[in-house]
């Protein structure tokens, strides 16, 4: 007896073939390994490995600058008036730094190609010039020397995007002095217009951009050290932004990430504060407003976090780097913008900034962390892949049962072509058994 639905030959399996195969389920099923299940907490990061830097290494930035397919790290040293180049080797190594000077104390860098020629260019926020140095990219992992772009007084962090929709990339830098941030509109070609000031809070020591409210337009959100609290600027759409509105966080926030904690489309903020020794969460309401904060213990100090994945669960982890304990303070979501009690992971000394990057290519996010007492760059790898889809989980809850037996026997019945195991057009008895198969074999 043949039958065909959905374009897939179905051949009748034997009367007994269904009944075999519960039974077989309820032998197995007890046994069979579960899919989506976290990865040990205690151990999600190797430990790490340092790399020489310049002195006071503060800030670090990632991408490929040499077009190799490997990502590269580029550090700013407060105290060197420089920056270090570390080429990656793709394997979670990086090569000997090369050092090339910018403008007086440089407490940022962030990297994007702002000429449009394909290689990415590095854009350096320098405090006690007042200025931002420019150096484009040449492709190969080397820059032209540097150009200098007047800023506020006391630029101290970088931002770069598309904030007015041409094309171009623009920087958004807060002024710690001057109590306000500049925008200065890329031109295309690696080159800046006029800057324009926005007022922030006492002291801004940090910026970051995100769409809030969901209008398409980037918005700014900085971190105020004086005023213990964060700003945030809606986008207009044409590179300027709208009067701030401030939220309360801890004392002396030092810096700040955004992200979707709660998976409700909307953004949410993160600040570390320094002087409290903890993180404030503030969930974003959708319109560019941020619900009352919630304060998560972190280490001594906190003076940069990054968000990510870090344990396979699906839900949004914090990384805080803890400049006074010499430590990192993982942070693991528990969904709705909650976290677990902290866990601690050993660093260089004074850890400041800390980027997130899949620097090996092996699926799990790693860390890059300057340390700015040590003059290093400490590098934790990621010991957990996120995982993989998993066929035989049929019903989607995330564990391998009977019920996907039985899930697996319906779509067979029904002629459906998601139980074609063996992927050869056909339904078969042996569809029966590579699902078996896989089911045997767990999941990622």
């Amino acid at each position: 007896m043949h039958r065909r639905r959905a374009n897939v030959a179905v051949l009748g399996a034997p009367a007994f073939e269904g009944a075999l195969v519960l039974a077989l389920a309820c032998v197995l099923a007890a046994a069979a390994p579960a899919a989506g299940q976290r990865c040990d907490p205690g151990g999600l990061f190797e430990a790490q490995v340092r790399y020489a830097a310049g002195d006071g290494a503060d800030c670090v930035a990632l991408g490929d600058l040499d077009g190799d397919g490997d990502l590269d790290v580029v550090v700013s040293n407060r105290y060197s008036d420089d920056v270090s180049v570390l080429r990656g080797l793709g394997d979670g190594t990086f090569g000997p730094q090369r050092r090339l000077p910018v403008g007086a104390f440089p407490l940022c860098v962030a990297l994007g190609d702002l000429d449009g020629d394909g290689a990415l260019d590095a854009m350096v926020a320098n405090e006690f010039s007042d200025d931002c140095s420019v150096l484009m990219g040449r492709g190969d992992g080397t820059f032209e020397p540097q150009r200098r772009v007047a800023a506020g007084g006391g630029p101290l962090s970088i931002a770069l995007a598309d904030v007015d929709g041409d094309g171009a990339l623009d920087a958004v830098v807060a002024n710690v002095f001057s109590d306000d941030c500049s925008v200065l509109m890329g031109l295309g070609d690696g080159t800046f217009g006029p800057q324009r000031r926005f007022d922030a809070g006492d002291y801004p020591l940090a910026v970051a951009l995100g769409d809030l409210d969901a209008d398409g337009v980037l918005d700014a959100v900085v971190a105020n050290l004086g005023s213990g609290d964060v700003s945030v600027l809606l986008g207009l759409g044409d590179g300027a932004f709208g009067p701030q509105r401030r939220f309360a966080v801890g004392q002396a926030p030092y810096a700040l990430a955004l992200g979707d904690l709660n998976a409700d489309g909307a953004l949410d903020v993160v600040a570390a504060n320094f002087q409290s020794g903890d993180a404030s969460v503030l969930m974003g309401l959708g319109d560019g407003a941020l619900a009352a904060q919630q304060r998560v213990a972190a280490g001594f100090e906190p003076a940069s976090v990054a968000l990510g994945e870090f344990n396979g669960d699906g839900v949004l982890d914090a990384l805080v780097a803890n400049s006074g304990s010499n430590d990192a303070s993982l942070l693991l979501g528990v969904g709705g913008g909650a976290f677990e009690p902290q866990r601690r992971v050993a660093t260089g000394l004074g850890p400041r900034g800390v980027t997130l990057a899949d620097v090996n290519a092996d699926g799990a996010p790693d860390a890059m962390i300057a340390c700015v007492r040590s003059d290093e760059l400490s590098v934790l790898l990621g010991r957990c892949v996120p995982n993989q889809p998993c066929p035989p989980d049929l019903d989607g809850d995330g564990a391998l049962t009977i019920f996907d037996y039985l899930a697996f026997q319906n779509l067979f019945d029904a002629g459906d072509a998601q139980a074609d195991f063996d992927g050869d057009g056909r339904l078969t008895i042996f569809d029966f058994l590579a699902f078996q198969n896989a089911f045997d074999a767990g999941c990622p």
